[in-house]
C-alpha cells in the first residue's frame, strides 16, 4: 500500500502536479521504493532538489543492505546514519524499543534523545551512563569531522551544546570513544526487562549503522523477545 502511495505521489511530480517537497521526505520515499542510486538521484531532480553530495551525511539505504534486512525480520534492527539519525526501524524494533514513526526532526536523533529528549528504555547505572553518553559524543565528532558542510549536523550539534551542559562538556574535552556492541538490559512497559546482545554494525561506504538486538537462545529473555516480536507494539491486555 505504501509503494502504491508512493509511486503515485513520483507520477504527480513528473507531471508538475505535486508540491516539491523536503529533502527529507524525497529521502524516505527513495527508500520506500528502494531505488538505486541513480534512480535516487533523478527523484532529487523531479522534487528540484540537488541530490546531497559526498559533503552530506548518507542518508541513502542501498538495496543490498535493505535486502539484508528483509531477512532479519524476526530480528528487533534499526538503521541509523553517522549522526545517530534514525533512518528505519523495522516492527520487532519498534515493538522492544517503542514506536518511532510519529517521531520527527531531532527526536529521531538518538544522541539528542538520549541528552534532551526522554532518553531510551535501555537501564544505565550512572558509571554506564556516563560511558554510554561520551561515546555518543564521540562519534557525532567523528561524523562533523568527516562531513564538516552538512548545515543539519551543524545544527544539531549547536542546539546540543546551547541546550545540554553535559554535552557541551564532553564535546568541548574533545573525548574519545565510539558506540559500540554492549549487552543490555531493556526495560519494557508490558513484558518487563530483556536482557540482550546488542551489535552495531558500520557499513563501509556509507556510514551506515545497523543496530541488531538478539537474545542467548533458551532463556527466558529469549522467550519475552519471541513475545514481543509476535505482538508487535499492540499494548498487552490482562
Amino acid at each position: 500500500m505504501l509503494a502504491g502511495i508512493s509511486v503515485d505521489y513520483v507520477t504527480r511530480l513528473e507531471q508538475g502536479r505535486a508540491s516539491h517537497p523536503s529533502a527529507q521526505i524525497v529521502e524516505a520515499l527513495a527508500r520506500a521504493l528502494r531505488l538505486s542510486a541513480t534512480e535516487r538521484a533523478h527523484l532529487f531532480r523531479l522534487a528540484g532538489l540537488v541530490p546531497p553530495g559526498p559533503e552530506t551525511v548518507p542518508a541513502y539505504i542501498t538495496p543490498s543492505v535493505q535486502r539484508l534486512l528483509d531477512r532479519l525480520t524476526g530480528t528487533p534492527v534499526a538503521v541509523y546514519d553517522a549522526s545517530w539519525t534514525l533512518l528505519m526501524a523495522n516492527p520487532p524494533y519498534a515493538a522492544l524499543m517503542g514506536d518511532p514513526s510519529g517521531w520527527r526532526g531531532n527526536e529521531r536523533n538518538g544522541v539528542w534523545r538520549n541528552f534532551l529528549g526522554p532518553g531510551t528504555r535501555a537501564r544505565h547505572t550512572p558509571e554506564s551512563l556516563r560511558a554510554f553518553q561520551a561515546a555518543l559524543v564521540a562519534d557525532l565528532r567523528t561524523a562533523a569531522t568527516r562531513y564538516p558542510a552538512d548545515q543539519q549536523l551543524q545544527q544539531l550539534v549547536a542546539e546540543l551544546r546551547a541546550n545540554s551542559d553535559r554535552f557541551a562538556e564532553l564535546w568541548d574535552s574533545g573525548t574519545v570513544g565510539r558506540h559500540e556492541a554492549a549487552r543490555k538490559t531493556i526495560d519494557h512497559p508490558h513484558v518487563g526487562p530483556l536482557t540482550l546482545d546488542c551489535d552495531v554494525l558500520t557499513v563501509s561506504g556509507s556510514d551506515l549503522r545497523i543496530m541488531i538486538y538478539t537474545a542467548e537462545p533458551g532463556t527466558e529473555d529469549a522467550e519475552r523477545l519471541a513475545l514481543l516480536t509476535v505482538l508487535g507494539t499492540q499494548a498487552l491486555v490482562e
